[in-house]
């Protein structure tokens, strides 16, 4: 069999420039369990990041060949013949599937590379995806993707096996890195999925016959676009490494687009061929000409500061700092087959644990049926028209009875937090106050199923609280992770006009003025909707729990709300970048709304800052709010 470095012309090369990998490189890699023990990655810098609780890679388990496989396409030292394109680099494993969990919901993705970015990775590399007709993920996966791009992170996912003009999701969002697999002759391999959007994000790479590793020592051959993934992340991070040994700071998504520009493109006339190639066939030689060639990022932003003065009366703070951007990323067994699966798989940091301030409705479970037969056993008869039937624990008005008379059961429940109809998380009270925390919930549970005309209503909460590291799986079989709650500070529920209200009857208090309700309630409120919905997130990334602190505490928004329609604006954009004024030990954002003029766009811009410190479970506001002029 030929040699990895043999299939890929300049990969020798590259890894003797690159020393293997420089160690400040962290790649992530999302897939399965990986055997950290197996002599081939025994050796090699990597830690698992316990999401789902710990687990153990065994021979069996199909998802952990695959991860461990994976895995070892990076950082295999060379054991068994197992030699991987980046052995120096740092790994973080982030598993996701097992072996009951061979398919997951793109929410999972989301949170896995929320994690990543979160972890400080320069790269993450996921050998799988769910099919999309359109190539559209679900917004939480987007959402994810493009907090991989805002802070630098590049996004490297396999363009999937199904031999057709059809789209994978991550794969197909235009931001990610896509791979396509080769054949041992360069030809496209039939497995390997096409279609427009990769010819313009994506590539080919070798992905036939690779040699891996799998648990309990043994070796594995497999061919497919989740073995020619993870060879590109492994050129990328090589790429990456050579970056920070020239002192530069690294910039993966510039390497990324030296891979995409220096990639052998398709020379036959056969267009349908050339359709199978993507964007063209992974090229080292012809990415490294592109990066010596290629100004970075910070010699671009460098060149056109010296180039025009900077105008600092645009904002306050500009004389200490212009340019506020989102946060970057830190510094000898029988061979076996892999099956490719599809999400499906095909489809040192154990960070602190990570807070979470999430919003959306609560929900409870039972996770099995032994669990919920236990409770319509102890229920009191349903009575209805005076003709008493067997107890419903799904019914949600029966269940808030039950645990008003026997609130001791509430911690016999899976509490969820759930974003429309998709849990994102358990609920679990800790602590001594946890009784108190389920009786909230409780309360909660018993305002959402009010009637929304009712006083008592509740339309949506809010969830502080810790990543436990453990998680649950659900009656549904979905598995989400538990969230520990130890205190019921933040546990809030309201309905928008409750918020309007009190927003209103506060800016009166400190203007001194009365407020148009009307035209305050129309704006705040569609400020609510985008944090809602088109900004919907999982909580958990800094500035995602500052933004949605703010719509919590809506009184700092619906300041600058009033103001600017007395002068007759409306909302433009909402931005959360890191703050200036923070404190030496905060982690504080400013919430950023900017207001345009319906009747004159050519009239300057109003923006508005407040700022939130999202240090302490419980976020908190800062200082006053802030607003000056900006250019169009």
């Amino acid at each position: 069999m030929v040699d990895l470095p043999d299939r890929i012309p300049g990969l020798e090369r590259l890894q003797f420039d690159a020393g293997g990998g420089d160690p400040g490189v962290l790649i992530a890699v999302i897939d399965g369990p990986v055997d950290c023990d197996h002599p081939a990655l025994s050796t090699t810098n990597m830690t698992t990041a316990a999401v789902n609780g710990e687990q153990r890679a065994q021979a069996d388990d199909q998802s952990a060949v695959h991860g461990t496989y994976v895995a070892s396409i990076i950082f295999g030292n060379g054991t068994e013949g197992v030699k991987g394109v980046a052995p120096g680099c740092r790994g973080l494993i982030i598993p996701i599937f097992d072996r009951h969990r061979r398919r997951v919901p793109q929410v999972d993705i989301a949170r896995a590379i929320e994690y990543a970015v979160n972890a400080g990775a320069h790269i993450i590399n996921f050998s799988g995806g769910q099919h999309s007709d359109s190539g559209d993920a679900e917004d939480l996966l987007a959402k994810a993707a493009a907090t991989a791009e805002e802070n630098g992170v590049l996004l490297v996912a396999a363009a999937g096996n199904d031999g057709c003009d059809c789209l994978h999701v991550p794969a197909a969002i235009p931001t990610t890195l896509a791979v396509g697999a080769l054949d041992e002759t360069s030809e496209p391999l039939e497995s390997s999925n096409w279609g427009p959007i990769y010819a313009e994000n994506g590539l080919t790479a070798p992905g036939s016959d690779i040699l891996g590793a799998a648990p309990g020592n043994a070796t594995v051959r497999a061919s497919g676009t989740s073995s020619a993934a993870p060879i590109v992340s492994g050129v990328a991070a090589l790429m990456v490494s050579l970056q920070i040994q020239s002192g530069k700071t690294p910039e993966p998504l510039a390497v990324r687009r030296m891979l995409l520009d220096g990639a052998q493109p398709c020379t036959s006339n056969d267009e349908n061929y050339c359709r199978r190639l993507l964007g063209g066939i992974l090229d080292i030689e012809g990415a490294r000409q592109e990066m010596s060639k290629v100004p970075t990022t910070e010699e671009i932003g460098r060149s056109a500061t010296e180039a025009s003065d900077v105008d600092a009366s645009e904002c306050p703070y500009c004389a200490a700092r212009h340019d506020v951007t989102a946060a970057g990323p830190s510094t000898t067994a029988p061979a076996v087959v892999v099956e490719e699966q599809g999400a499906s798989q095909s489809a040192g940091l154990e960070a602190e644990l990570s807070m979470v301030y999430a919003l959306g409705t609560v929900g409870y479970d039972f996770g099995n049926e032994a669990r919920r037969d236990s409770f319509k056993q102890l229920m009191s008869p349903n009575v209805s028209d005076g003709v008493a039937g067997p107890a419903n624990p799904h019914d949600s008005r029966q269940m808030v009875r039950h645990l008003g008379e026997y609130a001791q059961e509430a911690q016999s429940l899976i509490w969820t937090l759930n974003l429309e109809l998709t849990p994102l998380y358990a609920l679990e009270a800790v602590g001594p106050y946890a009784s108190d925390a389920y009786d909230v919930l409780r309360q909660l549970l018993e305002g959402e199923i009010q009637a929304p005309t009712s006083e008592e209503f509740i339309e949506r909460v809010s969830i502080p609280g810790r990543m436990s590291g453990r998680s649950v799986k659900l009656f549904s079989g979905q598995v989400v992770p538990v969230v520990e709650i130890d205190s019921t500070r933040g546990l809030y529920g309201w309905r928008t006009v409750w918020l309007l209200e009190t927003a209103a009857e506060q800016l009166k208090a400190v203007r001194g003025e009365d407020v148009d309700e009307n035209l305050l309630r129309e704006a705040v409120t569609g400020f609510l909707n985008r944090v809602y919905f088109d900004m919907r997130n999982l909580g958990t990334l800094s500035r995602d729990r500052a933004l949605n602190f703010a719509a919590t505490n809506v009184f700092q928004a619906s300041t600058a709300f009033a103001e600017a329609l007395t002068v007759g604006m409306q909302l433009d954009d909402i931005d959360v970048v890191p703050s200036p004024y923070a404190r030496a030990d905060a982690d504080a954002w400013d919430v950023k709304l900017k207001f345009f003029d319906p009747e004159n766009l050519r009239r300057a811009r109003r923006v508005f800052r407040f700022t939130v410190d999202v240090s302490e479970v419980m976020p908190v506001t800062m200082g006053e709010v802030r607003a000056w002029s900006t250019s169009n």
